[in-house]
């Protein structure tokens, strides 16, 4: 048996995958460049690519059933709009401008089309964990982002579909049959493999999770290989089984069991996508693969914000859209294998697009860095200057007015007690305006702020903002010049606790720490109803107050603190022991 290929491809994608992760480059690209060392225009240590690729289009194969587990129909419906509208807007928009210069470049309708429909298609693989990392999935441009991917995601099936009814391949299309599989899945598919996964768990149990994930492969692959046989694309067969099961109580199981394997076999077909990139031809036409790479950035990207503008998206949401939905995507790839396959292009022609995807994908993390650089420069340039502060001074001063800060506002207005808040986005600030409030942009760390604000003849500061470094710098700031006011902090962890009591501010609050404790109470009765919830969580309430005092001494002795907590659940317990015993001895006697 020959290892060595399997040796490569592992030690290539452990060496380059996480160095190009670490600098912000995503993992598809590693996993491209991977490929490119180890293939036989690179190092030679893998000749034949079409068996690893063979293997590797698992991966497709279970990235469509994962998909598919995602389209609940309630969440599907929660973005009919964005999935149809700005999804079809960006795939007919994008679709129609490339095959129409690939068309005037000299490409047969047919292959211009679809050219065109491979270079509409943006890598889901790259831009969800881009999203994801950067905390923008649930901004607006970010789940408009996910509706195009939703939307493109879906559209590949159609799309292959509709070549086998054209014959592509020489295959022949698929017939009544394949509907007839097609229906018969759609109606009995559910409770066919409900019944499957069922008795899987009944029998196997809780150490047959081998055998679970077993049954999740083999339900999409199974599916997958029956619909290929009837002529219909193995990527249809998976996304029918995902979304069939999308709304079971396994689905949750199912995306944990599959999405290791999907994760490694993805990377192995991009590996064996970057064997495939032809060395030779980048250096022959190393000007038309860069102007190709950077021609699919600019005309997506281009295409895609004229068309959200003309559709009512504003400038600051059309840009980071069409930026991040710029990069070609895996599915191009695919629909470049089957356009050589059908001969609806030539090898030079199918290899020369495959190389500018690859390097569009390449150019993509940079070209979002430029986009991130010119928004800060820009929003430099917007900001607004601070609001003038002309009232009089107030009992209380409110520094940061998010969910925290609005809530002790509320509670103050409910007792008539004036008070001036502060806050530094002037988003926010607009917003709370809409309903009423008063409150005044700026920021808190400024000195000069807080003496517009006269901080020095308040009663009461209350420091509600929500970064743990800029909270501190004003805890600062009001210890140094204003020590005579007393501090109410919302610390936002127990580090944060101990860093604002170090500032000898007594009033500190953890900001999740009383919903927690009612949380273990209302689980704790739930469980059993008899016990004293109350005794307990003053107990526990107790425990935790002291056991922060040992660590607060302890703030710069890392080992020593380690220590403290690690003993600290072994009180807790002898504790709880001990007060039961004690409430035991002192019960009446009823017998």
């Amino acid at each position: 048996m020959n290892l060595l290929p399997t040796l490569a491809l592992l030690t290539a994608a452990v060496l380059l995958v996480p160095l190009f992760r670490r600098a912000g480059l995503g993992s598809v690209l590693g996993y491209l460049v991977a490929g490119v060392v180890i293939g036989p225009f690179g190092l030679g240590l893998i000749g034949d690519t079409q068996v690893v690729l063979h293997v590797a289009e698992l991966g497709v194969t279970l990235l469509m059933f994962l998909i598919g587990l995602e389209l609940q129909p309630r969440r599907l419906w929660a973005l009919r709009r964005e999935v149809v509208g700005l999804g079809a807007l960006q795939v007919v928009s994008v679709a129609t401008v490339a095959g129409l210069i690939a068309y005037l470049l000299g490409l047969s309708a047919l292959a211009a089309g679809l050219v065109g429909l491979a270079l509409a298609m943006s890598s889901t693989a790259y831009i969800l964990p881009l999203l994801s990392e950067r905390h923008e999935l649930t901004s607006r441009f970010g789940r408009e982002s996910f509706a195009i991917l939703l939307f493109q995601d879906v559209s590949v099936i159609p799309i292959l579909v509709l070549l086998a009814l054209l014959g592509a391949g020489g295959e022949a299309p698929p017939g009544w049959p394949a509907l007839a599989a097609v229906l018969g899945l759609l109606l009995a598919g559910r409770p066919a493999m409900g019944l499957v996964f069922r008795y899987v768990a009944r029998f196997a149990g809780q150490s047959g999770r081998e055998l679970f994930t077993a049954a999740a492969l083999l339900a999409a692959v199974g599916i997958a290989v029956g619909l290929e046989t009837l002529h219909l694309s193995a990527s249809l067969g998976a996304f029918l089984a995902g979304v069939l099961l999308a709304d079971s109580e396994f689905r949750h199981e199912l995306e944990a069991s599959i999405e290791p394997f999907e994760t490694l076999l993805l990377g192995l077909f991009f590996m064996a996508i970057g064997m495939g990139i032809n060395l030779g031809l980048a250096a022959q036409m190393p000007l038309q693969v860069i102007g190709l790479g950077v021609g699919i950035l600019l005309l997506k990207g281009l295409v895609l914000y004229a068309a959200r503008r003309l559709v009512g998206g504003q400038a600051e949401l059309a840009r980071p859209l069409a930026v991040m939905m710029a990069t070609g995507g895996e599915f191009a790839f695919v629909l470049f294998t089957v356009a050589l396959n059908a001969q609806l292009l030539a090898s030079r022609q199918a290899a020369l697009l495959t190389l500018g995807v690859a390097l569009s994908m390449a150019l993509a993390p940079l070209l979002l860095k430029a986009h991130d650089y010119l928004e800060r420069r820009r929003a430099a340039r917007q900001t607004p200057p601070y609001s003038t502060i002309d009232d009089p001074a107030k009992s209380v001063v409110i520094a940061g007015f998010g969910r925290v800060g609005q809530v002790v506002g509320r509670m103050l207005n409910a007792r008539n007690i004036e008070y001036t808040a502060l806050d530094i986005s002037p988003e926010q600030v607009d917003f709370v305006r809409k309903f009423g409030n008063k409150v005044y942009y700026g920021d808190a760390g400024k000195l000069s702020l807080l003496n517009a604000a006269k901080v020095g003849e308040a009663r009461l500061f209350v420091l509600a903002v929500d970064d743990v470094e800029a909270s501190m710098r004003i805890a600062g700031l009001m210890r140094r010049h204003f020590p005579h006011v007393p501090i109410l902090a919302r610390a936002r962890n127990r580090a944060h606790y101990m860093r604002l009591r170090e500032l000898e501010i007594d009033m500190v609050e953890r900001e999740t720490w009383g919903s927690s404790v009612t949380m273990g109470k209302m689980a704790l009765h739930n469980l059993d109803p008899g016990q004293d919830v109350e005794r307990l969580a003053e107990l526990f309430v107790r425990h935790d107050q002291a056991l922060l005092e040992r660590q607060q001494a302890l703030l710069n002795d890392q080992a020593e603190l380690i220590k403290v907590s690690i003993s600290a659940r072994a009180e807790l317990s002898d504790i709880l022991q001990s007060d039961a015993e004690q409430r035991a001895g002192l019960e009446p006697d009823r017998h």
